[in-house]
Order: C-alpha cells, then structure tokens, then sequence
C-alpha cells in the first residue's frame, strides 16, 4: 500500500481537516476554502424521496467495500484500487462505516465514509435505482444523528446535496466544528 494511504497518516489527516484524492495515479490532499457538511438535524427529505425510501431495504456496514467498488465505478472517478484497499482497511480497523440500500439482493445504493470520534466524513455515494444513493444517504445521516455524531462532512457542495440541506461553510469554521466533534465519543 502507499504510505500516502497508510490509516495512520490518513487519519491524521482527518483529524486536520485534509482529505485525499486520487489524482491520475497520484495521491493529492485537499483543504478547501469553502467545505460542505450537512448539518445535524437540517437533512432534507423531499416527499417523493420519503416514497422512494419505502422501495429499499437498509443495512449498515454490510457491503463496504462493494460500496467503495460501486462509487469508483464511473467514467471519472477519484476511488483507484488503491483507495479501495486503504478505505477497506480504515473499515477493517473499526472507522470506516457505509450504507446500503437493496432490492433482495441486489445492491442498489449506498454510501461510505470514515468515522473520526464524533465526525463523519462521507467519501462517495452511488446509486443504480432511483434515489437509492440519497435514501442510503438520508439513513446514514439519521443513525448518525441519533447516535451523537455532531460533524457530517460532505466535502463539496453539489445542487443535489444542497437539495438535501447541505450548506458551505468557511474552512475556519469547519474546522472549529471539527475540532469539537473530535471531543466526542459517540456510539456507532
């Protein structure tokens, strides 16, 4: 594994407010200006996706990796193999969670991210139904809450996740916020 990607370093990373990205083979780190989260409590579901929700079954952590898999599998993507590896050790080690939602069996939806004591960073959603990847979303969020989780990064505003009541935020404040979720030990 590169030790660009080694759970220590990208942890610490984390826990600056830094994230990676794979940028044609190499590893880049970003800290935006400008950062998206979704604030506790202000998650937004439309009435069509409350229906949608109602199609899928939800489990957690069940296909994390097949997560990751499904979110790199994309024209562009910034998830290489080598992400999928490291992200699934973050997994192994306890701080990676994902959510996922099905059809039977057939997984159709989901997200996946790294839990930091009382912050989540949501890395990447995929969807092949309809509003599969915002209900997994919608769900995560909820559990998140629920269990006292008080940061829910999602890096990059994009209008579907502004739709969905995230907002941006200077780069100074998130990492104030940051730095309180990381006083936090909540309960997965």
């Amino acid at each position: 594994m590169n030790d660009d990607l080694a759970p220590e370093l990208l942890l610490s990373a984390y826990a600056q407010g830094v994230f990676p990205m794979d940028c044609d083979g190499e590893v880049c780190w970003f800290r935006p200006l400008r950062r998206a989260i979704l604030p506790v409590g202000g998650f937004r579901a439309s009435r069509s996706l409350k229906r949608s929700a109602k199609r899928y079954e939800i489990t957690f952590d069940k296909g994390y990796t097949d997560v990751i898999r499904a979110c790199a599998d994309r024209e562009e993507t910034w998830i290489s193999e080598e992400f999928v590896r490291a992200y699934t050790g973050l997994f192994e080690r306890g701080f990676g969670h994902s959510c996922e939602a099905w059809v039977g069996e057939q997984l159709v939806g989901g997200v996946y991210g790294v839990a930091l004591c009382g912050a989540f960073m949501a890395e990447s959603m995929f969807h092949r139904a309809t509003d599969a990847g915002k209900v997994a979303l919608w769900r995560l969020v909820e559990r998140l809450e629920s269990s006292g989780y008080a940061l829910i990064d999602v890096q990059y505003i994009t209008p579907h996740l502004e739709a969905l009541g995230a907002i941006e935020i200077s780069r100074r404040e998130y990492e104030e916020r940051l730095a309180e979720a990381l006083k936090l030990l909540p309960r997965w």
